[in-house]
């Protein structure tokens, strides 16, 4: 089955309402499993339940067929991201563009292209969809 997996800020912010949004878009387009992750970072000390993911993606979206909701633990939420793409075989991940940037300020420090869906595609072999602020 095919899996895509979609980053949010818990509680959600209005990007990652559309960022996700567009995730529920893709997989019912692609009748698709989806995983909605969100990582608590160890440096900021508030655990966020997959309950309380699930409770908040439910109340503005209702019930997601196919979803199941992760919470990760990490110091780098790009690293992290990452690290659950490849771990799902994700499809698809689709990303805000405020992560994206992140990504890209990320990859500026360790090589001089700062191509992001080259960069992932080169550790993932995952479709890259990135939202836009509208």
């Amino acid at each position: 089955m095919t899996r895509v997996v979609v980053p949010v800020r818990y509680p959600l912010t209005d990007h990652s309402k559309r960022t996700l949004a567009e995730a529920i878009r893709v997989a019912e387009e692609r009748r698709a499993a989806l995983t909605v992750l969100h990582v608590n970072l160890y440096q900021q000390g508030r655990e966020v339940s997959r309950a309380e993911l699930k409770r908040a993606v439910e109340a503005e979206f209702g019930r997601v067929n196919r979803a199941r909701y992760v919470v990760r633990e990490g110091f780098l939420v790009e690293e992290t991201i990452l690290e659950e793409v490849a771990a799902e075989e994700a499809d698809v991940a689709v990303i805000g563009h405020k992560q994206a940037g992140r990504w890209r300020r990320m990859l500026r420090k360790l090589t001089s292209d700062p191509d992001i869906e080259g960069y992932l595609r080169g550790k993932l072999d995952a479709e890259i969809i990135t939202v836009g602020n509208e």
